[in-house]
Order: structure tokens, then C-alpha cells, then sequence
């Protein structure tokens, strides 16, 4: 069985490549919003969307118009995966159940800049620390900090934090039908003060990455606000700032990676929440006719809600899983955690405060959070045998 898997590698590109890849970026960068603008377009019209193969014909019209000429120094097959990620956002977008938004426009300085090169064993060579590149790239070195293994099918080349990345998508052979070494099964109850608490009563702390960083960052933005815009010093002091939030994601994104490996090759099957983020995070500050209570409260608790990563997490587990042949399942977080997992009594005065979970009708006493995993885990069974609601889609 083959499998896809993506590696990922700062790339070092000298300034005269580096100046090239902005403007491929910016190249695929317009074309997506004009694509938008033309799918927005037939959308007031009232009519439908136009899929990848109607999108393709209007890059040939544009190269064609004196206002959009400079599309000629452009490479073709960037702009056409830009399209069919436009399409595929239309389509997720259009999807029940995904809940995904409609796609938005680029801006530059704002937007990840990324472009892609498909069909790399023809246009493509990889040389150790070298890979060629296409559109008057050549050779770019890169930092091979674990081998390249498999089959590499394309490659796509990112802005992350000031700095250019590499990532390489490759097809490698797998066991027809992988089986998980573990046989154990677990369920999650995410939260604020502890990361995550599993069935079994372990807590996992979070690393709450931007928290550490927050007040440098308010600086930095303090120092940006009395800076003369688009000025040089202006420019350098934006990529600090930018910095500094990358620096944020990355400690965010390595303490998930170690948590859900860690997960993921102890138990078969992990059971989450799922959770609506942006629903939780929502704002509470309201309207002038009708404003919010506790709006400070509430906007310290949308941070450190976002700081977490919940869904980032719940993405790292659901292919870690489906690479060990483990599985995860995402069940209704409701009730979760005012649910007795004795007798099954639900009110909220079981749960008297955030960390004490004490049911009305057994008096059986127990934390919160170690309530809320059982009940998901419990759930989560309950789907499998049928008894329950339809599994959650990871998304």
C-alpha cells in the first residue's frame, strides 16, 4: 500500500533566487485573488462557482492582456496549483459538516507565500543537499536534517518567519493493513490549565508558547507604532515581530508533535472532543446597543484558548494514528463533563467548580477533567457499536 508523506527543510537560496521566488509568490499570489474576484463575481450572478477546469482557460486570457502581460514571465504550473487549491477551498467550503470559510484574498505581507512544483521526477532533481528547481531557480541548497526517503511525487516552497522552506511530498510503501502495537484505548478531554487529561488520569501540560513571549511582543508592536510606515526601520522591525510569533508556533508545534507521538504509540485507539474552536473563542465584547459582560475575562480566556492548538493536535493524532494503523474518533463535547460516568446523571451541579466533579444522584467524586475523558472515551464506544451519534469527520 503507498502512502504520502511530507518532509519539510529550510531552504538556503542566495539573494538572486531568493528574489525569484517573490516573484513566482507573487505571481500565483495575484492569480488567486483574480480567480477569487471572477468566482465572486458569478456568485452575485447567481451562478455557480466555476470549478478548476473553467479557472485554467482564464490564465491563457490574462497572459493574453496588455494590464496582466507580466503573467508571461511567470511559471505555468504554479499558477495552476494555486487554482486548484482555490477550487479545493470552494469545495471544502461547499461541504456540510467541514464547516470550512470561503476563501479569502492574498495580501501581501500578511498571506503565506508558497508556490508548488508537481511532477518532480521530471522537472525536478534532487542532488543530497541540493534540489533543482524549475522557472530559473537551478540548484538551491537546503538543510537535510534527516534523509529524503521514498518517492518524491512534488514539492512546494514556503515564507515561514523571514525564512524559506522546502517540503517534499513523497510516496512510500507500507504494510497492506498496518496493525497498532498497542491494544489500549483512551479519551482526551482537552483544556486551559492542564493541555489535556486522559481516561486514566494523566495530566499533560501545555506549552502556552505565546504566554512566554506575549510581553516582548507587545514591545516590539509598541516600538513598530512610532516607526514611519513602509520606512526600512518600519520593514525590520515588522520582521521581528514576525519572528517572534514564529518562534511562538514553532515551541507550539514541537510540544503536539512529541504529545501525539507520544499518544499515538501507546494506545490504539484515542478518543477526542470535538470541539468548535471558533465558537469558543468567539469575542464577548458585543454590540453598543448591547454589550458584552466580562469582555476582559473572556478575551484572556479566548488567548490562552488559542495558544493551545487543539486542532493542530487533533490533525498530528488522526494521521499518526492512520499511519500505525491505530484509530481516532471525534464525539459531541457536550455534557462531557457534567455527566456522571457512574450512574450517567447529567446536571451542572455535579460539576461545583472547574476541578470538582461531584455527582447529585450516587455521590461518586472524582476531577473534572478525568470525568470529561471517561465520558469521551465512553462515547466513543458508543459510536463504534453503533449505539451513538455518527463519528465526527476530522478535519
Amino acid at each position: 500500500m503507498k502512502q504520502m508523506l511530507g518532509l519539510k527543510y529550510r531552504l538556503n537560496p542566495t539573494p538572486q533566487q531568493a528574489a525569484r521566488l517573490r516573484v513566482l509568490a507573487g505571481h500565483s499570489r495575484f492569480v488567486w485573488n483574480q480567480a477569487l474576484a471572477e468566482c465572486l463575481a458569478a456568485r452575485e450572478r447567481g451562478e455557480r462557482v466555476p470549478r478548476y477546469g473553467t479557472m485554467a482557460g482564464w490564465i491563457t486570457a490574462w497572459k493574453r492582456q496588455d494590464a496582466t502581460a507580466f503573467l508571461t514571465e511567470a511559471y505555468t504550473d504554479n499558477l495552476q496549483q494555486k487554482l486548484r487549491d482555490l477550487d479545493t477551498a470552494w469545495q471544502r467550503h461547499f461541504t456540510p459538516g467541514l464547516a470550512a470559510d470561503a476563501p479569502r484574498f492574498k495580501k501581501k505581507g500578511k498571506s503565506r507565500d508558497a508556490i508548488r512544483f508537481v511532477n518532480f521526477p521530471k522537472y525536478c532533481r534532487l542532488d543530497h543537499r541540493r534540489v533543482k528547481l524549475p522557472a530559473g531557480l537551478g540548484w538551491v541548497r537546503f538543510r537535510q536534517s534527516r534523509p529524503v526517503v521514498g518517492k518524491i511525487t512534488s514539492c512546494t516552497v514556503g515564507l515561514d518567519g523571514g525564512h524559506w522552506h522546502i517540503s517534499f511530498q513523497v510516496e512510500i510503501e507500507v504494510a497492506e493493513s498496518p496493525r497498532h502495537p498497542a491494544t489500549s484505548a483512551v479519551g482526551l478531554d482537552m483544556g486551559v490549565v492542564h493541555f489535556a487529561v486522559d481516561s486514566n488520569g494523566t495530566a499533560y501540560a501545555g506549552r502556552n508558547s505565546f504566554r512566554q513571549i506575549e510581553k516582548r511582543i507587545a514591545t516590539a508592536q509598541r516600538q513598530l507604532k512610532h516607526k514611519v510606515r513602509f520606512s526600512q526601520n518600519w520593514k525590520k522591525q515588522k520582521a521581528r515581530i514576525t519572528r517572534l510569533h514564529q518562534t511562538a508556533a514553532n515551541a507550539r508545534r514541537d510540544t503536539l508533535h512529541k504529545l501525539s507521538t507520544a499518544i499515538s504509540q501507546n494506545h490504539a485507539m484515542v478518543a477526542v472532543e470535538d470541539l468548535r474552536v471558533r465558537n469558543m473563542s468567539a469575542s464577548a465584547k458585543g454590540t453598543l446597543a448591547t454589550p458584552g459582560n466580562r469582555v476582559k475575562q473572556k478575551a484572556g480566556l479566548n488567548k490562552a484558548i488559542l495558544d493551545q492548538g487543539w486542532f493542530e493536535f487533533r490533525r498530528q493524532l488522526g494521521y499518526k494514528q492512520t499511519w500505525r494503523g491505530g484509530l481516532l474518533i471525534a464525539v459531541p463535547a457536550r455534557h462531557t463533563s457534567q455527566t456522571c460516568p457512574e450512574c450517567g446523571h447529567v446536571a451542572a451541579g455535579n460539576r461545583p467548580s472547574r476541578a470538582t466533579f461531584r455527582c447529585q444522584a450516587c455521590d461518586h467524586t472524582a476531577h473534572a477533567d478525568v470525568v470529561g475523558a471517561r465520558n469521551v472515551l465512553a462515547r466513543a464506544h458508543e459510536q463504534l457499536s453503533g449505539q451513538g451519534l455518527p463519528v465526527a469527520p476530522v478535519k
